[in-house]
């Protein structure tokens, strides 16, 4: 059975002593939570604050972001390595933002997958369509080309026994308050795990954890977890005060 993970993405919000009062007040609601996995991605400059403050516990530490080299001049930039010596478990790689933003290619994303493997960091590897695609009846056609490139030269130990996470975003469900319903949310995962079969195995299949992230909240959060192919959710502004994302947490 895999495993619910509920993760946070803090995007460019907090310094460090807003990490250390998060911790201070998130930590002790949710330290009862031994049936999940918690995991926060910082900005950067908190990651090693953030992993003081979780005191060895239970809560796991992720990059935002990483370049697929492991050292040399890339001015600006943060290697597998530098993440792992700041305390990360993992990282967050082809978010819509470094997509759509920074113009993130599925190649790059690719390497970026590739060399977090190699480091020991669980990639946690977004994946999703724009409105325009949507309504143009192309969501599985980008879901297909953005998982297949993603997992290029991926072997199958690589991905097994929760080294991989995929995390369906609907772009036009990012900071937007609009959520893809629970319905649509499951028949994007259930593809995504389709394609896992397609590409590797069903036992691949079966035991990789696909999260859903776009305008969770502790209203919606209940109905999408029912969904048999959702195993968690990768928060964005909702993970910002620590009363909210607990109560994501605690749901059930």
């Amino acid at each position: 059975m895999r495993r619910p993970l509920y993760a946070a993405n803090w995007k460019m919000h907090k310094t460090r002593a807003e990490t250390v009062r998060f911790f201070a007040e998130f930590s002790p609601s949710v330290d009862h939570r031994d049936d999940v996995d918690i995991l926060i991605a910082p900005p950067f400059t908190s990651l090693d604050t953030a992993a003081d403050a979780t005191g060895g516990g239970s809560i796991a530490i992720a990059g935002q972001n990483m370049h697929f080299e492991a050292q040399g001049a890339f001015t600006g930039e943060i290697s597998a390595g530098m993440l792992v010596d700041l305390g990360c478990d993992a990282v967050i790689l082809g978010h819509s933002e470094r997509r759509h933003v920074f113009g993130e290619p599925d190649g790059l994303i690719n390497k970026k997958v590739d060399a977090a493997l190699a480091a020991g960091l669980t990639p946690i590897f977004c994946v999703g369509e724009k409105i325009e695609e949507r309504e143009a009846g192309q969501t599985e056609e980008i879901l297909r080309r953005q998982v297949t490139s993603g997992l290029e030269g991926i072997g199958d130990p690589q991905i097994m026994n929760g080294q991989m996470v995929i995390a369906y975003e609907p772009v036009w469900a990012i900071g937007t308050g609009l959520t893809a319903t629970p319905e649509q949310a499951q028949e994007a995962h259930l593809f995504i795990r389709t394609l896992l079969e397609e590409l590797y195995d069903g036992e691949i299949a079966g035991s990789t954890r696909i999260l859903y992230g776009g305008s969770v909240k502790p209203s919606n959060i209940a109905e999408l977890m029912a969904k048999p192919d959702l195993d968690g959710v990768l928060v964005g502004g909702a993970s910002l005060e620590p009363e909210i994302f607990a109560a994501i947490v605690n749901h059930a």
